[in-house]
């Protein structure tokens, strides 16, 4: 390589770092939303519960809500901020629902957890959601999956159930999602149906 060929190169590498150094940051939150997943399912493990999967739709609307309370001052967590999966107040509700796939009448059962933390720091994040009367949530049997959104402060957990009221699934009324093992099985008997016609 000629000395030109070197100079252009730590040219443009000297112009390509700082760019990238200037670039919003999305690995941060998904280590954020990892850590707290994982630090809820060590709390659930110690109570001798199921952990908790991770459920990509549930997440998709979690991240929506987070969005539209990034404006709103941080409030104290309590069991009042909890919000059943069918009655967030937000204008724009329906709308996160059809971006993320998500029937309404999969969200029944299902429970959104906001909670505001200043620089979410993951010690008092996590405290939020095991010290506060949200825990009488995570220590309840029947939620099997959560998603995370994370904005600003703000952090959104929902905790979905594995009946299909609280699955955050998509409107299939055979209630089969191809992003599980059930999905296939699905697929599997609809098109043996289809064959033997």
């Amino acid at each position: 390589m000629s000395k030109h060929s070197l100079s252009k190169f730590g040219f443009a590498f000297g112009l390509l770092v700082p760019a990238i150094l200037l670039l919003p940051h999305p690995v941060a939150c998904d280590e954020d939303r990892d850590n707290l997943l994982q630090g809820i399912n060590s709390y659930r493990t110690s109570l001798n519960l199921l952990p908790l999967a991770k459920n990509d739709r549930a997440g998709c609307l979690a991240d929506g809500i987070a969005d539209q309370l990034e404006d709103h001052p941080c409030v104290a967590t309590t069991t009042a901020n909890a919000i059943p999966g069918t009655g967030p107040q937000l204008s724009n509700y329906p709308n996160l629902l059809s971006k993320c796939g998500i029937h309404i009448n999969n969200t029944r059962d299902g429970v959104i957890l906001p909670v505001c933390v200043h620089n979410r720091v993951p010690t008092l994040v996590l405290t939020n959601y095991t010290r506060t009367g949200y825990a009488g949530y995570l220590n309840d049997s029947r939620f099997t999956g959560a998603g995370i959104g994370v904005e600003d402060n703000w952090i959104v957990v929902i905790l979905a159930t594995s009946t299909q009221q609280g699955s955050f699934a998509s409107g299939s009324s055979l209630g089969c999602e191809l992003s599980t093992g059930l999905g296939f099985i699905c697929l599997a008997i609809l098109g043996l149906i289809l064959y033997s016609h």
